[in-house]
């Protein structure tokens, strides 16, 4: 796989700590199974990507690691069309402000998060979501983009990538996590 650890965004400075690049899909399944309360939250264009078809991996995701998926904007009735009830829809900056308040105890009240994934959120946001839970998140709360292209505030990003080598990523997560 020939990736690259670059912003894609490149007028964005990340400072000194930038992602780990993930270069297995493995390094995920690893990290998932290793949380005690992993979290995915997925935007609009998960909606809006055809060639990847991001909201049915979204979906088996969340099935298959028992993970709670927060639908951002306007896709939670996409989802329950597809038979999946979210567990959460709300802003995606609203989420990203509960992941790093101290007191907040989860969407089911068990606690805080300590692994949160993102996917389909417009690059832009989703680099500016990363750098708040960089640096305001807490120790304990690592991220993983799981989008095609690298994000360096996230904790662990994929690097950019063709559509074909990310589809492949995304659905080698599934199977191994599914073992």
């Amino acid at each position: 796989m020939t990736a690259t650890a670059e912003p894609w965004q490149k007028a964005e400075i990340a400072g000194p700590t930038k992602a780990l690049v993930i270069t297995k899909p493995e390094v995920v399944v690893a990290m998932i199974k290793k949380a005690k309360r992993p979290i995915l939250i997925v935007g609009h264009e998960a909606t809006e990507k055809e060639e990847a078809e991001l909201m049915d991996y979204a979906i088996k995701l969340a099935k298959i690691g028992k993970i709670p998926l927060v639908a951002t904007a306007h896709i939670v009735g996409k989802f329950v069309k597809k038979g999946f009830q979210p567990a959460a829809s709300m802003p995606a900056v609203d989420i990203a402000n509960r992941l790093v308040d101290p007191n907040w105890k989860g969407l089911d009240g068990e606690g805080q998060y300590d692994l949160a994934m993102l996917m389909g959120i417009t690059y832009y946001m989703e680099w500016v979501i990363f750098s708040a839970l960089k640096h305001f998140g807490g120790p304990n709360l690592k991220t993983i983009s799981l989008d095609r292209y690298y994000h360096p505030h996230a904790s662990w990003s994929f690097p950019n990538m063709s559509v074909e080598n990310w589809v492949q990523n995304l659905k080698t997560i599934i199977e191994k996590l599914g073992e």
